[in-house]
């Protein structure tokens, strides 16, 4: 079964509506996809929430120093906790140096008891891990650093 995701543009622009409307939370629904994105406390990220499990929205983008450097960065599409292995006592699953192929699982982002899986969205080397396991993430930090193939 093919699991749903949104594209991470998309997810941007319902924060963005967010704030330029001043409302508290936006909604919307789509066949069996819930995406909800509630504003925070002034000086807080914003915080998106699928509502479905095994839903993730696609993570894309790029800062300045990653595209100057050539790396691409794969950033949190949620606030959650950061697992780098698929359980406790289980091997990482991936380090520093590996070769990943897009669409590869890199990490979990626990969000509301739901364990989402974050996929590299591009085939390359993981250069650095930017989150140590089991800490808190925002939406939109970076998680990894791949170079490219």
């Amino acid at each position: 079964m093919e699991r749903e995701s949104i594209p991470f543009r998309d997810v941007e622009r319902l924060v963005d509506l967010l704030k330029e409307k001043d409302v508290a939370e936006i909604s919307v629904r789509s066949g069996d996809l819930e995406i909800c994105v509630r504003a925070t406390v002034p000086g807080a990220s914003q915080q998106v929430v699928p509502q479905t499990s095994g839903v993730t929205p696609e993570s894309s983008g790029e800062t300045a120093s990653g595209a100057q450097n050539g790396h691409h960065e794969v950033r949190s599409p949620l606030v959650g906790t950061f697992y780098r292995a698929p359980a406790p006592n289980e091997g990482f699953f991936v380090e520093v140096g590996d070769r990943v192929r897009a669409g590869q699982t890199l990490c979990i982002v626990e969000a509301m008891k739901l364990m989402n899986e974050i996929p590299a969205d591009v085939s390359g080397e993981v250069v650095e891990v930017h989150v140590e396991d089991a800490e808190g993430v925002e939406f939109d930090q970076p998680l990894f650093s791949i170079r490219p193939e």
